[in-house]
């Protein structure tokens, strides 16, 4: 029988989820004592990486208790031993490697030094962070991506959308006129999950249809025009049934930039301002060019805005869709004015309870599942939640296109009633734009 093996853990992998070290099944973990240096570092503030931090070290001291680590502690039945590591020499090889005593080095000092400690074991250093991986591997260190909540298959993304061609004109035709049908009188092959989108196809027609999972059957989809904003395509006129469903309370929408995704989740909002007390509209903060906000010129106002900009030109979008003194646009006016429609950074609205609320999160390609299950489990009665965002553009150097939480979430949650997924396709932004998301 194979020996367990050994998993040395970095500081961003816990910074990413708090109980990682339940994670490795009957394996033994190791935390290197740097690791808790660094995590002093993060225990102040009000991200989610500081709760994590937070979390992490109380998790650490219940597992503890009173008890000295010497040979390590049980993580419980059928997992393996964690063991705080202290600091170890440098050896040879990492002194002509590197020249700095930083974290990430003293990390790897002590994965050498554990791995040459047990020869009989396989020794494999877990960080998120690439470059990190790469030194590792050229030490013959093993080393690989923390991969508990990573999405298998990122196809899962373009499921929601199912099309069939040379169906009956009589079906399509019964389904125009009586506005839904039965599975069982489409003949659709393979069961629909809840809340799935068909375009069935004829020789002479075409319809859009979602199969309702409250009422088991396939309904059709009209474009609907929301406040002003009309959908130009198939995916859209999708999207605006899901944002208007007050059914629906979960939606995920993905696609590259120019494809409608804020821009339709607003206008649906504004659609439905008299079904909900209030408006949110938020996008995580993730600095550019390494400059953290707090170094940005001006009072928080000033630093926030040119992170909230893209969000108040959506919003600038819908306002030209009417006359400035129509009463169409003086209601927005006056939704911003008592607080009803509110444009922020998703941490100024992190922690709250939201309670009867149309709550739209922007590019949540850059959210970590744990900080997506933490919004969506502070949705109170009456709230819909829609989050929206590009897998393709991550701005986080710790996520991915499999790790991140906009596909974590369309994974975990695809089938559920309360639940629907729509990947947009075609942009509609501009032929520059969508030329340039094609080929740049």
């Amino acid at each position: 029988m194979d020996k367990c093996k050994i998993f040395v853990i970095d500081t961003n992998v816990i910074l990413h989820d708090h109980e990682c070290i339940y994670h490795f099944k009957d394996n033994d973990v190791v935390i290197p004592i740097t690791v808790l240096e660094e995590l002093d570092k993060f225990k102040r503030g009000n991200d989610l990486i500081n709760y994590e931090a937070r979390q992490f070290v109380r998790v650490l001291d219940e597992i503890v208790g009173p008890e000295l680590f010497n040979d390590g502690i049980s993580l419980g039945q059928g997992k393996g031993f964690l063991t705080i590591e202290t600091g170890r020499p440098f050896s040879e090889k990492l002194k002509v490697s590197f020249r700095e005593d930083t974290p990430d080095h003293r990390i790897l000092a002590i994965s050498e030094f554990i791995k040459d400690k047990h020869p009989d074991r396989k020794v494999v250093l877990v960080t998120k962070d690439v470059n990190l991986r790469m030194k590792a591997k050229s030490l013959q260190i093993e080393s690989e991506d923390y991969k508990t909540d990573k999405v298998a298959d990122i196809s899962i993304l373009n499921l929601g959308i199912r099309e069939y061609k040379d169906f009956d004109d009589n079906l399509i035709a019964k389904l125009y006129e009586q506005g839904y049908l039965s599975v069982e009188e489409l003949g659709i092959e393979n069961p629909p999950f809840a809340n799935e989108f068909f375009i069935i196809k004829s020789t002479k027609s075409s319809i859009l249809a979602c199969y309702n999972a409250f009422h088991h059957r396939m309904e059709k989809v009209d474009k609907k025009v929301a406040y002003g904003i009309k959908p130009r395509n198939a995916e859209q006129t999708f999207s605006v049934h899901a944002l208007l469903d007050p059914d629906i309370r979960l939606v995920s929408l993905t696609g590259k930039a120019g494809t409608g995704k804020t821009l339709l989740a607003l206008a649906c909002a504004i659609e439905q301002h008299k079904l909900y007390e209030q408006v949110l509209l938020a996008r995580p903060i993730v600095s550019l060019s390494n400059r953290d906000i707090g170094f940005l010129p001006g009072d928080v106002g000033e630093k926030i805005n040119p992170y909230m900009q893209p969000l108040f030109d959506n919003l600038s979008v819908i306002k030209r869709c009417f006359n400035p003194h129509s009463q169409e646009h003086r209601l927005i006016e006056e939704l911003q004015e008592e607080e009803r429609l509110v444009i922020s950074p998703l941490a100024f609205i992190r922690g709250r309870s939201v309670s009867n609320c149309y709550f739209i999160i922007d590019e949540a390609q850059n959210l970590t599942p744990h900080e997506v299950k933490t919004i969506i489990t502070r949705a109170g009665e009456g709230t819909k939640m829609v989050f929206a965002g590009d897998i393709q553009q991550i701005d986080s150097p710790y996520l991915d296109m499999q790790s991140n939480g906009l596909a974590h979430l369309t994974e975990k949650m695809k089938g559920q009633d309360l639940f629907a997924h729509v990947n947009l396709v075609k942009g509609e932004r501009s032929y520059l734009a969508e030329l340039a998301s094609d080929l740049l």
